[in-house]
């Protein structure tokens, strides 16, 4: 149970000691202790022992790089992944208010069911803001999920 490279006292270098009496240990010989102790089949108790360090600490070190390593899993897959939601866009208006004297145009309905699952419903809508909607949907490239 011996690092290559890790204090030959079989402690880990303290780099630096805290006002409160934290100590910072050499970042390679902590990082070592970690791969050491992740290792199948060897006691962190143990290990921790053996290099003068508390158990619970080496505990800690541990998880914590188990959680960066996932986090680091998780942000590669969530930049290959397709997105799973389409993005709402707001139809601006026109300029100009309708003219009163001009007769209403027809409400309309529409429905749309997209690749990934997703149902969309507008109902009571006129043509344009129908047209934006369709403009919107078409410009979005959604994957089947």
């Amino acid at each position: 149970m011996t690092l290559t490279g890790v204090g030959s006292s079989g402690s880990l270098r303290v780099t630096k000691v805290l006002r409160n009496g934290k100590r910072r240990f050499d970042p390679v010989e902590k990082e070592r202790l970690i791969d050491a102790a992740l290792e199948p089949g060897i006691s962190i108790a143990g290990l921790a022992l053996a290099y003068g360090i508390n158990a619970n600490q080496l505990r800690n070190w541990v998880k914590l790089r188990r959680e960066r390593s996932a986090e680091r899993k998780l942000s590669g897959m969530a930049n290959s992944a397709p997105l799973a939601f389409v993005p709402v866009v707001a139809a601006s208006p026109t300029g100009r208010p309708p003219a009163p004297s001009a007769p209403t145009s027809p409400r309309m309905r529409l429905k749309a069911s997209l690749p990934n699952g997703v149902r969309l419903e507008l109902e009571d809508a006129d043509a344009q803001v129908l047209s934006a909607m369709i403009e919107a949907l078409g410009r979005c490239d959604v994957p089947a999920g």
